[in-house]
């Protein structure tokens, strides 16, 4: 009994005390949620970040192309002898080549009393198929960069380069004629906005970077494989940044720029024709080149709704590069029919170099100059069609000449009586791509490009399989200007 008489007790001052704690615990309004605000400031897109006054956007691309009778984004044959072998043109070469690209960019702005502070990075997840190889997956960050009060830090487009790079109306990669930078090149640098659309640029540049230089040629140790314009690239380390600046004129009508670079060639040592050069050898005085480049853009000429013209014109010396546009092979070469009696087959090859030299020489710097341009239609809201094309011309000076020929004239004794020697070369592109956009964001486009390599070696010579490389034998081979046909399909979504 006493111990029912307990348990009802209990259970009473139990629900008491909860009676009395829901009583004290009175309903308190939920906050409000602070839901994802638009940011008109800077265009659209751009959300504020929830609890901060900083905007972001965050974008990409999605891209999938296919290109035959080249490499990955419709270059040229002669560009690639590489894991494609396409300038071959035999049975180890791949003529088609893919790659599917997811492209992400975040960029973040925020207004101070200072200006804008702004961050921004781009990045691509690259899968890379072709015939002689299994899938090649890849991450690769473009641009990386960190903008306040006029001054850029990080990954970002040289000073030097003009908005369009080296795409005037093109997909192709290897546009000839000025300075591409279009995936970053780490630096610093300085804008000043004088008013009226003026700005000038000051900046420096990772001299090392691949979109700032080609390659120097030690030749004393080019002997055994000149035979297809390959050298032996002799850069020593990076001394002294780039010098990069641009004046820009940027308005409704379109845009000017004038840009100049400085690019100092900084060489290893000497060597011997079997063997690499050490401290003990001696090594060439480093000298500075330089490059200039001038870009006009005409928009919304009478054709068409938003047509325009971009074109840029460019000249080097020391830095040839700044003139080459988005390529940044330094030995280019293809094989075709022989062209005379008695040879194997024919072959044209190019050596495109900052620099040159041999053992007990100094560098000698090659000079570049060159045009790129394209004009670009709009034939209605869905349909365009880009007409684009580029040149570029290679010279070496008389000791360079000399220089060069003795190294090759060493690894190819055999040689015809008609034969000459002579590094020059032109490289020449003129491409047609149009585009379809069913739907907004949303383009497919085929694309395709004629190219030519003009080179300057004439008559016949014997080479070997170690000079020419893959699965061409030692034959007797002539010299031949080259030229093809690439092309190129790609399906786009922006996002």
């Amino acid at each position: 009994m006493n111990m029912t008489k307990s348990l009802i007790l209990g259970s009473a001052a139990a629900l008491l005390a909860m009676g009395g704690a829901q009583a004290a615990d009175l309903p308190v309004k939920a906050k409000a949620v602070e839901y994802v605000r638009i940011c008109s400031l800077y265009g659209a897109g751009f959300y504020y970040i929830p609890g901060t006054d900083t905007c972001i956007k965050i974008g990409g691309v999605l891209r999938v192309d296919t290109t035959f009778n080249g490499a990955l984004y419709d270059t040229p044959a002669m560009y690639n002898g590489g894991t494609t072998n396409v300038a071959y043109h035999n049975r180890t070469s791949d003529y088609y080549a893919s790659r599917a690209r997811m492209q992400l960019t975040v960029d973040t702005r925020t207004a101070t009393e200072y200006g804008v502070v702004r961050t921004f990075g781009l990045s691509d997840w690259d899968f890379t198929e072709t015939g002689n190889t299994s899938g090649i997956g890849s991450f690769t960050p473009e641009n990386v960069f960190l903008q306040f009060a006029g001054f850029t830090f990080g990954k970002s487009a040289s000073a030097y380069a003009t908005p369009w790079h080296s795409y005037p109306g093109n997909n192709t990669i290897n546009v000839l004629g000025g300075g591409d930078s279009v995936v970053g090149v780490n630096n610093v640098q300085y804008t000043a906005q004088f008013g009226a659309g003026i700005t000038g640029t000051i900046g420096l540049d990772q001299s090392s970077a691949a979109f700032n230089r080609t390659a120097i040629a030690n030749l004393q140790t080019a002997a055994a494989t000149v035979g297809i314009g390959s050298v032996t690239n002799a850069y020593g380390g990076a001394v002294a940044p780039d010098i990069v600046g641009n004046i820009r004129v940027d308005q409704a009508w379109g845009l000017f720029q004038l840009s100049g670079a400085l690019h100092e060639n900084n060489a290893t040592y000497y060597s011997t024709p079997v063997a690499g050069g050490t401290e003990i050898n001696g090594h060439p005085d480093s000298k500075w080149g330089g490059a200039v480049m001038a870009a006009l853009q005409i928009k919304n000429i009478p054709t068409g709704n938003g047509d325009d013209i971009k074109m840029d014109v460019s000249y080097s010396v020391g830095a040839t590069h700044y003139s080459t546009g988005g390529s940044n092979a330094s030995n280019l070469f293809q094989f075709s029919g022989a062209s005379v009696a008695g040879a194997y087959q024919s072959v044209g090859f190019a050596s495109i170099t900052d620099a040159v030299y041999a053992t007990g020489s100094q560098l000698e710097l090659t000079t570049a100059y060159g045009f790129r341009g394209g004009f670009n239609h709009n034939w209605d809201p869905y349909w365009s069609t880009s007409v684009f094309g580029g040149i570029g011309f290679y010279k070496y000076n008389t000791n360079a000449k000399a220089i060069y020929c003795n190294a090759f004239t060493t690894a190819v004794p055999v040689r015809s009586a008609d034969f000459s020697c002579n590094p020059d070369s032109t490289l020449s592109e003129i491409g047609l791509i149009t585009r379809w956009t069913p739907v907004k964001n949303l383009t497919m486009s085929f694309e395709t490009v004629w190219w030519n390599l003009d080179q300057k070696f004439t008559g016949t010579a014997a080479m070997t399989n170690a000079q020419l490389g893959s699965t061409k034998p030692t034959a007797v081979y002539s010299f031949k200007d080259q030229s093809g046909v690439v092309a190129d399909v790609r399906f786009q979504r922006n996002f």
